[in-house]
């Protein structure tokens, strides 16, 4: 038996499914942990895997690797250095002993490797839908109720993924003699959701009486983002220790026995979280850096035009990967003979050049002009006699999208869109043709102006983009006067009525108490359902609001229900 036990808690970025590069990093965490004087390190779920992991876990080949790769971290701790906790997927046939299960089956698993050793396993208990735990897109199978693991003569409790969410899992583990309770968790961004984790674990604390630690995954894999924001509780749920959001750390805990056989903690680093707007910044920024480098691409492409969307994703690129890796085309559509149209393309052609001086980033220039005349030209025959106006915009839209893709390709660059939720969900963005990641694709309208509101009065963390403005006012004021589509209510409207309609499941009479009129509702709902097939076929993007309508909320392509409201 021991008095006092330091806990390193360390808040990892894997990459899904690369195996060998986890490890690596794992062996580097636990040597620093060693020198910090650290009795245990905790990983966090998925730490040795990634996540989310999606049919990869359900390939024997894959779990069988994990099995052997976990069996030579095991080795490693030969050495007499701290004890590992680590996170992956785990056959269910694999556990020694009664917990012994059917190999059909596959668990969100907790390994405790000490002394040469897979020491213990403990399984996922709860599945958890709130996504405190861990992304819904990896489904495991429950396993029993968890007794607590011996690590240096200590009886600590382990909580994995959505085991946190409720008491029955820590009130099984307190009555089972456990002394300490730790939480390995891979639970994605969302606002509000780092002070949603810590309430679980005052709540179990409380419930318990029983101390505890948390880690959480960090890093963008796909479509996720994950926050990190790992941290301690003491008793009756004091918070002695924290890391920060978006980013790796290694966050060393120290506790002590009391007289009363209980363990406490004083007080350790504790690092204030991101909130609200610069939180949301901080996800799109993580998200899109991920994205980029653990796909091997050497930058980003994104068309400049002048426009709000397209230069925040710009900003968000260079603060992101640095102004080197980022490349703004500038392709613009003509405007036509009218004095109006050509003045407002003279302004966003001004516009782009004053976002890339201020960004610091390489700019090229691309005459779409021979492309869209020549396109026009053929197709003249089968639009005589109708108004091609429609038409003749999307497919230039789609021209220049292919345009990019093809300059992109050419560089080995991810191209990204710049459309937002909004566009995106009523069909009014044709031009994602080709791209790879869409950094706005979860992001409402009126929150983009947020957003680069924002990144013009700071600077964010760890940013590698310019301190001070980096979206010209002019860019702003022109939003802010931007009238949407016709038959369309103003943005702060519009997003309010998705997000009723989508994301809260109101019925049209809810709407209307809200001030949304009946014709209004039924339009943006004809818009939204015909613009599925479209959807289906985007690029990928960060989640970062509470529920994803893009990707959780899907609807028939073809189907005459578009008159349902």
């Amino acid at each position: 038996m021991t008095d006092h036990l330091s806990i390193a808690l360390a808040q990892i970025n894997p990459a899904a499914g690369n195996l060998a590069a986890n490890a690596d990093r794992l062996r580097a965490v636990r040597a620093e942990a060693a020198a910090r004087g650290a009795d245990l390190v905790v990983c966090p779920a998925a730490g040795l895997s990634g996540a989310p992991l999606l049919d990869l876990a359900a390939l024997p080949a894959f779990l069988d690797t994990v099995e052997a790769t976990v069996q030579a971290l095991a080795e490693d701790t030969a050495d007499g250095g701290p004890a590992l906790l680590v996170g992956a997927p785990w056959h269910g046939d694999s556990v020694p002993g009664d917990l012994g299960r059917d190999g059909s089956k596959r668990h969100n698993a907790a390994l405790l490797l000490d002394g040469g050793r897979i020491a213990a396993i403990r399984f996922q208990a709860v599945m958890d839908s709130g996504e405190i735990g861990g992304p819904e897109e990896d489904r495991f199978d429950s396993g029993p109720m968890p007794g607590p693991v011996n690590v240096r003569g200590v009886r600590i409790g382990l909580l994995v993924g959505g085991d946190l969410t409720t008491g029955d899992v820590a009130e099984t583990l307190a009555e089972s003699g456990a002394e300490l309770l730790v939480a390995m968790l891979a639970s994605p961004f969302a606002p509000g959701r780092a002070d949603q984790r810590i309430h679980a674990g005052v709540a179990r604390v409380v419930e318990c009486g029983l101390p505890l630690a948390a880690v959480n995954l960090i890093g963008g894999q796909d479509e996720r983002v994950f926050d990190g924001g790992s941290f301690a509780l003491a008793p009756g749920g004091r918070l002695v220790a924290q890391a920060p959001l978006f980013a790796e750390h290694l966050l060393l805990t120290r506790w002590e026995r009391g007289d009363d056989d209980g363990w406490d903690s004083s007080e350790a680093e504790t690092i204030a979280p991101a909130e609200g707007t610069e939180a949301l910044y901080g996800a799109l920024v993580l998200g899109l850096h991920d994205a980029v480098t653990k796909s091997g691409a050497p930058g980003v492409a994104v068309g400049l035009t002048g426009g709000l969307d397209s230069a925040l994703v710009a900003a968000i690129a260079v603060d992101a990967l640095g102004p080197e890796r980022v490349l703004a085309v500038r392709a613009p559509l003509p405007g036509g003979p009218d004095a109006d149209l050509a003045g407002a393309l003279a302004d966003s052609l001004d516009d782009a050049a004053e976002i890339v001086e201020l960004l610091g980033c390489r700019l090229d220039n691309v005459a779409l002009a021979p492309l869209l005349k020549a396109a026009d030209s053929l197709l003249a025959p089968a639009f005589a006699g109708r108004d091609p106006a429609m038409a003749v915009e999307r497919m230039h839209a789609r021209l220049r999208a292919a345009t990019l893709a093809a300059l992109a390709e050419r560089m080995g660059a991810l191209l990204l869109s710049s459309v937002d939720r909004t566009d995106r969900l009523l069909g009014l963005a044709p031009e994602e043709t080709g791209c790879g990641y869409a950094v706005l694709a979860d992001v409402p309208k009126t929150a983009v102006l947020e957003l680069a509101r924002w990144r013009n009065r700071n600077q964010p963390a760890a940013s590698r983009g310019p301190a001070g403005l980096v979206v010209p006012e002019r860019v702003l004021t022109r939003r802010m006067k931007a009238e949407t589509p016709a038959g369309l209510p103003p943005a702060e409207a519009l997003d309010d009525l998705l997000a009723g309609l989508l994301d809260g499941g109101l019925s049209p009479a809810d709407l209307m108490t809200r001030g949304h009129a009946s014709e209004t509702v039924a339009a943006v709902w004809r818009l939204m359902a015909r613009a599925e097939a479209g959807r289906r076929g985007a690029p990928p993007g960060p989640r970062v609001s509470r529920r994803s309508t893009v990707r959780l909320r899907r609807f028939p392509i073809a189907g005459d229900f578009t008159d349902l409201l």
